[in-house]
């Protein structure tokens, strides 16, 4: 057979395998099956959003969004100021003895139109009618607490004034005419006539005790 008439045939033998091999038995396409989302489970770039993470949900606030922070502290409103000697009246309540004991409030009422304060004990002095101390500083209760009397206007905050019956201790004594009652923090005194008789004028015994204010009147 010549060269010429063998390359038509060789050549129509490869078409027909070309075609063969170009086809699978079911009619697809031959070759490597496609690569989809679908057919690995793969989410598609539309199910999961955007490349590189979430997006935030702008219903949401922005911050750590634990829902845990503080809010902001209120100002803590400020304290009265203390009260004056001029925004005060002064008076003497009357005596409950017990057990040999003579005790009386001593009370300070708020007569100004402002809401004041009043801390710690009270100064007293048992004085003549000339003014003049006539027995020693009464001591203080210091074995009591403190504590801050917030006074509105006609508000009353009182100190206990007590002391052993003289009668007992047997010292000598002085009757004074007036006390000299002078509020915490303050150098200007306010007088009260003093109505408890006798009181001891020694300092060794019998002596009187102021406490500290509390709120009240003290009846």
């Amino acid at each position: 057979m010549t060269l010429r008439r063998i390359l038509p045939a060789v050549l129509a033998c490869c078409a027909v395998l070309t075609a063969c091999t170009s086809h699978s038995a079911d009619g697809t396409s031959g070759g490597a099956p496609p690569t989809s989302a679908a057919a690995t489970g793969t989410p598609s770039a539309t199910a999961s959003g955007p490349a590189g993470g979430d997006t935030a949900d702008p219903s949401e606030p922005t911050g750590t969004g634990t829902g845990t922070g503080t809010a902001a502290a209120s100002p803590a409103a400020p304290a009265p100021k203390r009260c004056r000697t001029s925004d005060l009246k002064a008076s003497l309540g009357p005596d409950h003895p017990g057990a040999g004991q003579e005790n009386f409030a001593l009370v300070l009422t708020n007569r100004s139109p402002r809401t004041c304060s009043l801390y710690g004990f009270p100064g007293v002095a048992f004085v003549d009618g000339a003014g003049d101390a006539v027995t020693p500083d009464p001591e203080r209760a210091t074995d009591q607490p403190q504590q801050r009397v917030t006074l509105a206007p006609g508000a009353d905050a009182w100190s206990a004034l007590s002391y052993t019956d003289p009668a007992i201790t047997g010292v000598t004594t002085v009757t004074p005419q007036a006390l000299l009652v002078t509020p915490p923090d303050e150098t200007t005194s306010l007088s009260v006539p003093w109505t408890g008789g006798k009181v001891s004028n020694t300092g060794k015994a019998s002596v009187p005790r102021v406490s500290p204010l509390r709120p009240g009147s003290g009846a």
